[in-house]
């Protein structure tokens, strides 16, 4: 029983190490209101009340009560409920999605069928904050609220003011809890308001249910990531804030995961190796000089010293049986009487029986410190085990919260140098120029003017510090195209300080014809084939000539002959000159007989007009 004994001592070692962290009872009521009567419906609350539920009950909350779109009585009841399971609870949590209202300093949820048609119907339809305070009091080790409800409030803008003073805040107001072990948290801090997120959770639900469920992780550190997340999310608008103060001690609402076993089971302690020693003398003296108060090793080297003890007494009866068995082969051998053999034969009849029930006992103690010592050696590689997932968990955990610490103040810095970058700016845009130019040459101001002048796409001429037409035309087309009224005759400060205001080019730029403009520079334009570029810089399509048929046209070619006929002809040997003649007509031989009898003599011209 000594090995049974010690594996029932290692099983309630190791249920106490599992069921420590569930010892405390844990309650939890979520409310999520979406669908408003009154006013347009909130999306996201209702998602959100389910993820957070979930959230609680992975979280091994005894009882998670989710509640979605809540009229009034609905939500008194609720209440009501949740408060009788609070008294008998060492946690109690209360989450809620959905309006709320300030009046007087005074925080209001709003159930989903309320009017608020005047300041005064809050106090009838609304419940106060200290409703819920009220309803967790009873629990005795934490009270947690979260309100989610610090939304853009439709009501405060439409209901009638009974009383010309009341305030009516914007969002939710500080609020300091007068009981101890309590925390209020907002998704937004008082006076400002939450975003119901583009998404189908709130940023501040999905922080919540990423951050509160790390075991073992403090309520106020826990907070601390659900706003350095919520800040990232919504580009530093909107800040979750914390009420209320805990004690000293670490408040998690998941307690760390136990070590599996006790300390008497930890494979480095100094019991374990005097154990393993004395198992390695196998000895009764070495298994006595093992004393240790009462625990896990203990009861093994009580079963080690047992087994021990069997062997011991199998020894000594199997020595008796022996000496019974030669007495009785003595006393057979030497023909002693009757009654003396009959009675060596019944002693070593007995000490045979011992000797059998002492192998048998000793057979099973060593069943025994086999099996106990083959539980030592499975609890110490579990307890080796879950240190070792332990210890990864936590440097995990380390890392992680290293990380979003480091990503969240590097967001942070970030933000803050945008801020003062701008805050600079601006600080710089609003200082007044100088009435004192600083000193500089004429040409050297001109020369700065021309190059930020080029620089706008106003000049194309180089920058030679000399203030020429075409600078002044650059000045005036800067001018035109710019809105300003400088004096083109004159590069001035003013002028200058007003160009380099201009990020990009002004003046637009002009290309000639068979050129397009491509940011600031001028390209070829390419037509496909049989298209060419047009009068407008647009490539049109090529008409093709068709061949036109000609007639002979004689009275243009008799036209012509007679021009011909009707110059004068070139001077012939024989002939004093070139004779002139009348308009229309021309000269002809008056004897072609003659001529052609090769008498030259007698040839003449007359000259004849039709």
């Amino acid at each position: 029983m000594g090995a049974f004994r010690i594996f029932l001592f290692l099983l309630t070692v190791l249920c106490l190490g599992c069921g420590s962290a569930h010892a405390e009872k844990r309650v939890a009521l979520v409310i999520g209101n979406s669908a408003y009567k009154s006013v347009p419906r909130l999306t996201n609350p209702v998602n959100d009340a389910s993820l957070v539920g979930g959230m609680f009950r992975k979280a091994g909350f005894d009882t998670v009560d989710v509640k979605l779109d809540l009229s009034v009585v609905d939500m008194r009841k609720a209440l009501r409920e949740f408060g009788s399971k609070a008294r008998e609870a060492e946690v109690a949590v209360i989450y809620y999605a959905g309006h709320g209202i300030e009046l007087d300093g005074n925080n209001y949820l709003i159930p989903t069928d309320a009017a608020l048609e005047t300041d005064t119907d809050v106090f009838d339809e609304a419940f106060p904050l200290d409703r819920l305070l009220f309803a967790i009091e009873p629990a005795k080790q934490l009270r947690l609220v979260i309100l989610d409800a610090c939304r853009d409030n439709p009501f405060a803008k439409t209901m009638k003011r009974t009383v010309a003073a009341r305030a009516i805040g914007r969002g939710l107001a500080k609020v300091e809890p007068t009981s101890p072990n309590t925390m209020i948290a907002f998704a937004a801090k008082a006076g400002s308001t939450a975003s119901d997120g583009d998404s189908k959770n709130s940023p501040f639900a999905a922080a919540l249910v990423e951050r509160l469920p790390t075991p073992g992780l403090d309520l106020r550190k826990a907070f601390g990531f659900v706003r350095d997340d919520v800040l990232k999310n919504t580009a530093y608008k909107q800040e979750p804030y914390v009420y209320g103060s805990l004690g000293g001690d670490d408040v998690p609402l998941i307690a760390a995961k136990p070590v599996v076993a006790g300390p008497q089971a930890n494979p480095d302690s100094e019991i374990r190796r005097d154990y393993e020693l004395a198992l390695q003398l196998g000895t009764r003296d070495g298994w006595t000089a093992f004393r240790f108060p009462s625990g896990f090793y203990t009861d093994l080297a009580k079963g080690q010293l047992n087994k021990i003890a069997a062997e011991e007494t199998r020894a000594t009866t199997a020595d008796k049986a022996r000496q019974a068995e030669e007495e009785k082969a003595r006393l057979a051998a030497e023909r002693a009487n009757k009654a003396e053999q009959e009675k060596a034969a019944a002693a070593a009849k007995v000490a045979e029986e011992k000797r059998l029930a002492a192998e048998k006992a000793k057979q099973i103690e060593e069943a025994k410190a086999a099996a106990a010592e083959q539980r030592r050696k499975d609890a110490e590689a579990a307890v080796a085990k879950a240190m070792a997932e332990k210890q990864a968990a936590e440097k995990a955990l380390a890392e992680k919260l290293a990380n979003d610490k480091a990503a969240a103040e590097t967001a942070a810095k970030l933000a803050a140098e945008k801020q003062a970058s701008a805050s600079a700016e601006q600080k710089v845009a609003a200082i007044a120029p100088s009435s004192t130019p600083p000193t500089m040459s004429p040409q050297e101001t001109t020369k700065l003017v021309q190059s930020e002048l080029r620089r706008v796409g106003c000049l194309s001429a180089s920058a030679d510090g000399d203030w020429n037409a075409s600078s002044q035309r650059s000045l005036t087309l800067f001018n035109k195209y710019a809105g300003t009224k400088f004096d083109a005759k004159l590069a001035s400060f003013d002028a200058l300080d007003a160009i380099k205001a201009k990020p990009g080019r002004v003046c637009p730029l002009v290309c000639d014809h068979g050129f397009k403009a491509d940011g600031d520079a001028c390209v070829k334009i390419t037509c496909r084939a049989g298209y060419r570029v047009n009068d407008d810089n647009e490539c049109e399509k090529v008409q093709d000539k068709k061949p036109v048929a000609k007639r002979d046209d004689a009275p243009a070619r008799d036209t012509e002959r007679k021009k011909t006929e009707a110059a004068p002809s070139k001077p012939q040997s024989g002939q004093a000159g070139c004779r002139p003649v009348r308009p229309g007509c021309r000269l002809e031989g008056n004897s072609p007989a003659l001529f052609a009898k090769g008498n030259m003599g007698g040839y003449t011209n007359v000259e004849v007009c039709n």
